[in-house]
């Protein structure tokens, strides 16, 4: 089932690539909403909790579209699939820019997740079909990058756009680079159907085979509270720094592109890391780091500017840290003809925690009378409560085609 066999180093490398690009656009569509939060609560005159909705919209439709693919994403070509939905991920994204009111772009928001949530999972699966366990963590380094060029090009890109000509634009242009990427996807991608022929009966079958093990379902409380522990957080920082911190609109880019520089230099790095020191120990090491961060974020109102870039490229650089080994774990938590039922599993269940944990940060901060962003820092303290939970979770995770009997490699 493994087309690895056939690849030569450069084509393995030119596939990541794609893979990491189609990320990019998948990444920079879901991050693009959070520093533009405040443009939007003005323009729409919507709540704090109605963007949070926005978010979580988003988020929700991608757990349910990983829920749904779940019945036929073995059952395809995991090439033919990929550029489906990217095709429709794009044409969501389209309308996410031409959207005239809150209520047409909630709809497209809800369309983008529905395609956008199943392109990550199937990314990563494509990742786990084509290279062997000892090198995952390389290869997951390489896709993953794709994070860290979104916040340094694609973010800061995007809020230029929307800056000098409107918050329409980004929504257009991700639209447009889809398109290309496709084309490059088309021509770079092998098929990798090798599994369809393992898939006999109905499709609910592979979702019972898959939940029915309780391995399985440890890799998905993994796999959840692995970005739950972020988004309580990460969606509130451009409003807690304009409105507390008084950082002006055109600073706010600085945050990103800081913090994408740092997981650009470091994500590779701690790939090879993840390889030669071990998964799950790179994963409970940078766990622990980001926990100061996370606080620290949700307290920067008082310090300098310079401060604030400085808090969130360690931040950024932590979270990164945390979700290269992480996700090399979860890929490799299951056996290799169901990977593309539980990754389609995983994404759902990564989707919802998201929504759920925008969800509660937006429910959890308010404003005081001088409209100032309170109680933030409660947000931190669930995110870290639940990186607890995942370094305590980590080593116990059974893992197919590892060296280490324990997983630990």
């Amino acid at each position: 089932m493994n087309d690895s066999t056939n690849l030569t180093p450069r084509r393995e490398f030119w596939i990541l690539l794609t893979l990491a690009g189609i990320q990019f656009t998948h990444i920079v569509d879901f991050m693009v909403m959070m520093p533009l939060g405040p443009e939007f609560t003005r323009i729409f005159s919507i709540s704090d909790a109605q963007f949070g909705l926005l978010i979580s919209a988003y988020t929700f439709a991608a757990g349910f579209s990983g829920l749904l693919s779940s019945l036929y994403v073995d059952r395809f070509s995991r090439k033919r699939l990929l550029l489906i939905l990217y095709a429709l991920f794009a044409v969501a994204t389209l309308a996410c820019g031409l959207a005239p009111t809150y209520e047409t772009l909630m709809a497209a928001r809800i369309a983008a997740g529905t395609f956008g949530g199943v392109l990550s999972a199937l990314s990563q699966t494509m990742v786990a079909d084509l290279i062997p366990f000892e090198r995952r963590g390389r290869a997951m380094g390489i896709v993953m990058s794709s994070f860290s060029l979104a916040t340094v090009l694609g973010v800061p890109l995007s809020l230029f756009l929307a800056a000098h000509l409107s918050w329409h634009a980004p929504f257009i242009a991700i639209a447009l680079v889809s398109v290309v990427l496709m084309l490059v996807a088309w021509q770079t991608l092998p098929p990798l159907a090798g599994h369809i022929q393992h898939q006999r009966g109905s499709p609910w079958d592979g979702i019972r085979k898959v939940v029915s093990d309780p391995q399985h379902l440890k890799a998905f409380a993994f796999a959840g509270l692995l970005v739950f522990a972020a988004f309580t957080v990460i969606p509130y920082i451009t409003l807690y720094n304009t409105t507390n911190a008084g950082m002006t609109a055109q600073q706010i880019p600085y945050i990103y592109l800081y913090g994408g520089l740092a997981t650009l230099v470091s994500a590779r790095w701690i790939g090879r890391l993840a390889d030669s020191k071990g998964k799950v120990v790179m994963y409970r090491r940078m766990a622990v780091a980001a926990m100061l961060p996370i606080l620290l974020i949700t307290l920067t109102a008082g310090l300098p500017v310079w401060g604030i870039y400085m808090v969130g490229a360690v931040l950024f650089f932590c979270m990164s840290g945390r979700m290269i080994p992480g996700m090399a774990l979860v890929t490799s938590a299951c056996q290799p003809h169901l990977r593309g039922t539980f990754m389609a599993l995983v994404s759902s269940v990564q989707s919802a925690a998201m929504g759920v944990a925008a969800f509660i940060g937006g429910h959890i901060i308010s404003r005081d009378a001088q409209g100032m962003v309170v109680h933030y820092w409660m947000c931190a303290v669930i995110a870290i409560v639940a990186g607890v939970a995942s370094v305590w979770l980590a080593p116990q995770l059974r893992l197919y085609n590892a060296p280490s009997a324990h997983g630990s490699k």
